[in-house]
């Protein structure tokens, strides 16, 4: 059966390491017949959440920015993928932005169940990621239906281009085809 997978790209870097990693699981997931929309936070206007909690009875963000149209893509898709480098051992300051301004999905009848983690990291420790492995399942726990399916990390990756060899790369790619 082919699901709708929303693949998140946190880095600000064009071309950067955890973009490749995202870029290989969904082509991985395409490839097996899914249907698959890539999003990419470079240039999108994130204003940080305000703490109201409007959005519990209106269902969508009072802030006029870019995350209502992404959090409606969220809520319809089946997969998410997001992937982050690696700040300080957490993920990046967009993607958590992003998932608090994800708070109308709470009450919603939101579709999608699986989540998966794609990181790079300079770090070649391959605990690099824990933490922000840590953060995305408290996300993920507010959701009654979801689970973390799966993470990645490249670690050693700091200078762009500098996943192209690494293992993460065929597992993003193997983890995409898995969805």
């Amino acid at each position: 059966m082919s699901a709708k997978v929303l693949v998140i790209s946190s880095t600000l870097r064009k071309d950067g390491n955890s973009e490749a990693l995202a870029l290989e699981f969904a082509r991985g997931a395409k490839e097996k017949g899914h249907d698959v929309e890539f999003v990419s936070l470079i240039d999108k206007d994130i204003k940080f959440c305000k703490g109201c909690l409007a959005c519990q009875k209106l269902q969508h963000c009072v802030i006029k920015d870019d995350s209502n149209e992404i959090v409606e893509k969220m809520k319809n898709a089946n997969v998410i993928a997001f992937a982050s480098p690696i700040y300080y051992y957490e993920m990046s300051g967009q993607l958590k932005t992003l998932l608090d301004r994800a708070n109308p999905l709470f009450p919603s009848d939101y579709k999608f169940r699986d989540i998966y983690f794609l990181s790079a990291a300079a770090d070649s420790d391959p605990k690099a990621a824990d933490i922000a492995i840590n953060g995305i399942q408290g996300w993920i726990a507010c959701f009654d239906k979801v689970q973390l399916k799966g993470s990645i990390l490249g670690a050693g990756a700091q200078d762009i281009g500098d996943i192209k060899n690494n293992p993460a790369m065929k597992k993003a790619y193997e983890m995409g085809q898995n969805v």
